[in-house]
Parts: C-alpha cells; structure tokens; sequence
C-alpha cells in the first residue's frame, strides 16, 4: 500500500523530529529524508510531500493524518486528496444507514454483484479517510486496496449471480431490472437477519420506481420493505459507497477467475475489444463457452454469431 499526503509546516518540523533516529543513509533524489519504521518506508520530500509505502502504511500514515486534523483542521484521505468539515455535512446522509449497490450489470463478461453493508455514525471518519466513495469513481487499483480494509471493519453481505445462471433466468419477463431487485431483496435480507442493527434508514441507488421495484418482488417470500430509493446514492450515502466498493472488488476477483479458466485476459464493459477476445473463445473453445463466461442477451452475442 502506498498513502502520499501534503504536511503542513507545522507538522513538518515534528515529522523530522520524529524520525530523526530512523533514517537511511541514502536520500532520494529531493527528499529531506527516508527512513524505515518496521516495514514502512517513509519518505519527505522538500515540496512537503510525505509517502508512506509498505503493509501497514495506513497506520502509520494515519497518525499524522489524525494530528494534521487536530492541528490545522484538514482532513486528508488516504488517495491524498482533502474531505472540508462542509462537505462532510453537506453532501453525505448524516446518519446510520444500510445499503445496497450493483456491479457487473453493463459488462458483457462476469457476474453481476450486489451488495448490503450497514454504517454506522462512529465509522463515517474512518471510511471518509480511507477515500472511500461511488466505485465508478475510483480505479481498480484504489478499490483493490481499500476494499479489503472495508470489509473487515463494516457488516455485509454479497450475492452473486453467475453468467450460468444468469442466462437461465434472463427473459423478457425476468429483465436486468428484475434481476437486480430480486438480488439487491436477497442482499439486504440477508445482511438484516445477521443482526438487529440499529439504522434510521435503508438506501438502494434508484435503478427503478418504488412501485415497480417491489412489483418485480411479487413472488419473492422474504421482501425487505421501507426502502428509500435515491439517485446518486453512491455519493450521498457511505454505506451505498461502500457496497459499490465492495461488489467491485468482488467482480474484479471474479473476473480474474474466469480469465484464469480459459487463459484469456477477459475486458470489461461491452466494447469492441469484448467482441474481438469473444471472438477468440468461441474459436478456442466453442459457442457454447459462452454461456459460462458471458450475459448471452447482450448484443454482442449477435455480432459473434455474424
């Protein structure tokens, strides 16, 4: 893991302090210092750039993340970038919350993904601080290395609907947006039955009407109801954020899987480098690969046929 964040001056005189017994003989090229605390390597560099690198990076990086915000009131997320006290109250739902989001729905390869997490108020710093938000927004190298850091902190639960069973089910009258109510109900009823958690509110990321949502749960036994849906929740509600973050990690080890299986490097998405490697399967190991690996109602699937 590696965390590089801007120091304040005042900070910047007691990091130097700090690691004055700690560090290398050799400095980096405009570095004040380099030096190695268990197994973090901790670099300052004269524009006041500080890079922590190493397994535990994020703790040792999150004590001077935590004295930057007690001395000059900033408080840095650990993608480097600065989260102001306005924007915390502003732009997230201030209150514990369970909820769900989708991935692998508008990718030819893969499984979709859905997954419910409860957050509670005590866990808003952490996760801010982690950088944690809309998935969409974060590169999977981001979301490889928080994800993980997520999970052990937040309840959740993730459900996964594979390629085969997908194209089992997916009919005119099971669409995506079936599907998806179907697996967000099982996510979140799942995530409920773990414990009695004490939460103001539950949040899907508006995929649908209210109406037709629970329409497509008719012959499901076990609904979770009182649901709030909302647009852009990914960006307004931690626990929406969280689970995006999560069915990503999820779906990208998925899709690593599956690669691996047939020893071709799957792409995401539903592009023309997806028709070409689709291609390339259905000539390595037959059509009929494709029902495994793949969401047949694409129109892809059309273009490999012709």
């Amino acid at each position: 893991m590696t965390i590089v964040f801007k120091v304040s001056d005042n900070l910047k005189n007691k990091i130097i302090d700090y690691y004055k017994d700690m560090r290398k003989e050799k400095t980096p090229p405009y570095a004040i210092f380099q030096a190695m605390e268990e197994d973090t390597t901790i670099t300052l560099y004269e524009s006041g750039k500080i890079m922590f690198q190493g397994t535990s990076a994020d703790i040792d990086a999150n004590i001077w993340i935590d004295l930057e915000k007690k001395l000059n009131n900033r408080v840095i997320n650990y993608d480097g970038s600065e989260t102001k006290e306005q924007e915390k109250r502003t732009d997230i739902l201030d209150m514990a919350t369970i909820g769900s989001d989708e991935v692998g729905t508008g990718d030819y390869f893969g499984p979709i993904v859905v997954t419910a997490t409860f957050v509670k108020k005590e866990d808003f710093e952490y996760l801010i601080n982690l950088g944690v938000k809309d998935s969409k927004k974060l590169d999977d190298k981001k979301i490889l290395n928080i994800a993980p850091e997520i999970m052990k902190r937040i309840p959740y639960v993730t459900t996964i609907l594979d390629n085969k069973t997908y194209n089992e089910h997916y009919s005119k009258n099971n669409n995506m947006n079936k599907l998806k109510a179907i697996l967000h109900n099982k996510a979140l009823y799942e995530l409920k039955s773990k414990n009695n958690f004490n939460y103001a509110k539950i949040v899907i990321d508006e995929f649908c009407s209210k109406e037709k949502y629970y329409e497509y749960l008719e012959q499901v036994p076990n609904k979770v109801m009182y649901i709030t849906f909302m647009t852009k929740a990914e960006d307004k509600v931690l626990s929406v954020a969280c689970a995006s973050i999560i069915s990503r990690y999820t779906f990208l080890r998925k899709m690593d899987e599956l690669s691996d299986s047939i020893h071709i490097p799957l792409p995401k998405g539903a592009g023309l480098e997806v028709d070409k490697v689709a291609k390339e399967i259905v000539d390595e190991y037959g059509f009929e690969k494709l029902k495994d690996i793949a969401k047949l109602n694409f129109n892809n699937t059309e273009k490999i046929k012709d």
